[in-house]
C-alpha cells in the first residue's frame, strides 16, 4: 500500500534563526501566565493532558514537531527517513549536532532506550509505538527492547513496522516519542528524575529552573540549544490558579501576559464582554480546537439501526437543527464553539472537508418533516425517546436546545436523560445501549486516522454506535481519509454540531502567542515590545 504522507516534512533546522523585530522590545523579556491545575505528568511516557503537552514541549523533543502552522518539521532528526517501497522499514537520521539541556550528546542509542522506555511503562498512548515490530513483548515485559529498533550507528536508527501504517510518521512527532536522558533516568531514579527541575533534563529550547508543586514553575532559555535561536524570551512564568476570576483579574492588572496557554479558558462572562467589545475584542484571540461534538445514533439496534435502513430516521433529526440557533444558544458568542459543517474531523486539522460540505447538517424544517412522517407517520416509533449525555452544564444546555428545535420543527418530543459519567461511558462505548446520545472526540494528533479508528471502523473502541460498514474500512485502509469522511456524513451515521474554540486573550505588546487546533505557539515565538 502505497504511503499517504498527510503533513509536510519541511527540511529545515528545527528553529531557524527569527527574523528581528522591528518593534522596540521590553527590557524585561517575561512571559507570565495562569493555569488552573499543575501538571499532571513530566514523563513524556505517562503524559496524557494537552495542557501538560502544550507546556513541555518547549522542555522535550523528538525526531520531528510540529510548528506553530502543524507543519511537520525535522527536530531530532536531520531530514526526513528513508522509508521502504513497502512501507515498513523507516532510516532516520540524526543530528550530529543534538543535545540534552546538560550538553549531553543525544544519539540513536538514546531515541532507541526513549521508545522502549515509553512502551514498557505502559501510559496512555504507549499504543502509539504499536506498528514497531516487537511492540507487544516489550509491553507485556518479555522483552526490554522492540525487535523493530535496530541501532546501526550513533546517528542512524533504522525501524521496522510489523505493517504499513499510514499515521506512523505523523505519530513520531507526538510526546511519548520524546527522547529523555538515560544516564540522567539511572541517576535520579525511574521514578525521580521528572520531580526535580535540574534533573529534568530535555532537549527542547527551554529547561525548567524552578518548581513549587501546585503554585508555581520557572523556564529560562538553553544556553546554546542545538537548533539554533530560542526567541526573545528570557523567562516563563507560570502560576497555578485554581479561582478562573482571579486569573483574570490578575491579567487586567497587568501581572500576567495572557491567559489561554494551557488549554486555559475565561469565565464565560468575561469572555463574552471581550468579544463584545470592539476595542477589548483586539486582545481576544480564537482559533479552531480540535474537538467535535456531535448526536451519535444507534445504528446496531432500535429505531435509528441500519446503515441504509435508519438513514432517513436519522437525516430528517440532523436537518432539522438550526446550528446557528444552537450556536446563539450555548457557544457565548462564538467565544467557546461554532457551528460544525464540514464533516466530523474539526476545523484545522487535516482531514477536515470544508466550510459547509457536510450536506447532512443543513438545516431545512420543512424536508426534515415530511422526511420524518414519511419514516413514522403514526409517532409510535419515537414513543418515548431519549437523547442520552453524561453529567455537564454545557451538554445539558446542548440537549436543551435540541430537545426544543425537535418539537418545534418536527413535532416529536424527546427527552433529556443526564447520566453520571462512568455510567454513561460504560453503556455507550461498551454496549451501544442508547438510540441517540451526545458524543464528543478531541484530537490526540493531525491525522484523520486518530477519528476513524476510535470512533467509525469496524469495531472502534469508543463508537457508541456500532457502525460497521466495510466500505468505510475499506477507505479507511486504503487512507482515502476525504472519502471516508464524505461518506459517514453522507449516510447520516452522525449529526454534527459544533466544533469547539480555544481562546487567548494576550495583551497588545504581547507578541507571537495564541495557537493552532492543537497546541500553544512555541515560547519560541512571542516576544514582548516595550508599553
Amino acid at each position: 500500500m502505497p504511503l499517504l504522507l498527510l503533513v509536510t516534512l519541511l527540511a529545515c533546522e528545527p528553529n531557524a534563526t527569527a527574523t528581528p523585530s522591528p518593534e522596540p522590545l521590553a527590557a524585561d523579556q517575561t512571559l507570565s501566565f495562569p493555569l488552573t491545575h499543575d501538571l499532571s505528568d513530566l514523563d513524556p511516557a505517562l503524559i496524557s493532558d494537552p495542557g501538560d503537552v502544550d507546556i513541555l514541549r518547549n522542555v522535550f523533543s523528538g525526531l520531528y514537531r510540529f510548528d506553530d502552522q502543524l507543519h511537520e518539521v525535522p527536530d531530532l532528526a536531520d531530514g526526513q527517513p528513508v522509508i521502504s517501497a513497502d512501507g515498513l522499514e523507516y532510516t532516520f537520521r540524526i543530528r550530529a549536532a543534538a543535545r540534552f539541556c546538560n550538553g549531553d550528546a543525544i544519539t540513536a542509542t538514546d531515541v532507541q532506550y526513549s521508545w522502549n522506555r515509553a512502551a514498557h511503562i505502559q501510559g496512555d498512548y504507549a499504543s502509539l509505538f504499536s506498528p514497531i515490530a516487537g511492540y507487544q513483548a516489550v509491553a507485556s515485559g518479555r522483552s526490554a527492547s522492540m525487535s523493530g529498533l535496530v541501532v546501526v550507528d550513533a546517528q542512524t536508527l533504522k525501524v521496522t513496522l510489523s505493517k504499513p501504517a499510514s499515521a506512523f510518521l505523523t505519530e513520531v512527532a507526538l510526546w511519548p516519542f520524546w527522547v529523555v536522558d538515560k544516564a540522567v533516568i539511572a541517576s535520579a531514579g525511574e521514578n525521580a528524575w521528572f520531580t526535580q527541575p535540574a534533573t529534568l533534563v530535555g532537549s527542547g529550547p527551554f529547561r525548567m529552573t524552578a518548581r513549587t508543586p501546585g503554585q508555581s514553575m520557572d523556564f529560562v532559555p538553553v544556553a546554546g540549544w542545538y537548533g539554533g535561536a530560542t526567541g526573545a524570551l528570557a523567562h516563563v512564568r507560570i502560576q497555578v490558579i485554581a479561582d478562573q476570576g482571579v486569573q483574570f483579574n490578575q491579567y487586567e492588572s497587568g501581572l500576567f501576559s495572557l491567559i489561554g496557554y494551557g488549554r486555559q479558558s475565561l469565565p464565560p462572562a468575561q469572555a463574552n464582554r471581550y468579544a463584545a467589545d470592539p476595542k477589548l475584542s483586539k486582545q481576544l484571540e480564537l482559533v479552531p480546537l480540535g474537538v467535535t461534538y456531535w448526536i451519535g445514533f444507534n445504528l446496531k439496534t432500535g429505531i435509528f439501526a441500519g446503515v441504509d435502513s435508519g438513514r432517513s430516521a436519522r437525516h430528517a433529526f440532523s436537518a432539522a437543527i438550526d446550528r446557528k440557533a444552537l450556536e446563539d444558544a450555548v457557544c457565548n458568542l462564538k467565544t467557546n464553539c461554532v457551528e460544525a459543517t464540514g464533516g466530523v474531523i474539526s476545523k484545522g486539522l487535516a482531514g477536515y472537508l470544508g466550510d459547509g460540505a457536510d450536506n447532512n447538517v443543513k438545516f431545512d424544517p420543512e424536508a426534515a418533516k415530511a422526511e420524518y412522517q414519511a419514516w413514522d407517520p403514526t409517532g409510535a416509533k419515537v414513543k418515548g425517546l431519549a437523547y442520552f449525555y453524561d453529567s455537564d452544564p454545557f451538554n445539558q444546555a446542548v440537549c436543551a436546545n435540541l430537545r426544543l428545535q425537535w418539537r418545534n420543527n418536527l413535532g416529536v418530543e424527546v427527552k433529556c436523560t443526564e447520566v453520571d459519567s462512568k455510567t454513561f461511558f460504560d453503556q455507550r462505548n461498551g454496549r451501544c445501549a442508547y438510540p441517540m446520545f451526545r458524543q464528543s472526540w478531541a484530537a490526540d494528533y493531525n491525522h484523520p486516522q486518530n477519528w476513524f479508528d476510535y470512533l467509525f471502523v469496524s469495531g472502534a473502541t469508543s463508537s457508541g454506535s456500532c457502525y460497521a460498514n466495510p466500505a468505510f474500512d475499506r477507505l479507511v485502509a486504503s487512507a482515502d481519509y476525504t472519502g471516508a469522511g464524505r461518506l459517514i456524513a453522507d449516510e447520516s451515521v452522525f449529526g454534527n454540531l459544533l466544533y469547539g474554540v480555544q481562546q487567548y486573550l494576550v495583551h497588545p505588546y504581547v507578541r507571537g502567542a495564541g495557537g493552532n487546533a492543537l497546541y500553544d505557539n512555541y515560547w519560541t515565538s512571542v516576544r514582548v515590545l516595550a508599553h
